[in-house]
């Protein structure tokens, strides 16, 4: 089995949730290896925050 890189990347956790949820669906559970999660913020011109989600799953495919 080879190793496969899936990544996410939303402006909102509940997207990422979604988006991850309906992904594990697919897969089994004995197949991820490993998960990453990150934030990052910013600051538009008008100094409003954006923020980024992200996450990489690992898993054999």
């Amino acid at each position: 089995m080879a190793l496969k890189v899936k990544v996410f990347d939303e402006e909102h956790e509940e997207d990422l949730e979604h988006k991850m949820n309906r992904f594990f669906e697919k897969v089994d559970e004995h197949d991820i290896v490993e998960i990453k999660f990150q934030v990052g913020v910013s600051c538009d011109q008008e100094d409003d925050q954006i923020f980024c989600f992200s996450a990489m799953i690992i898993y054999r495919a």
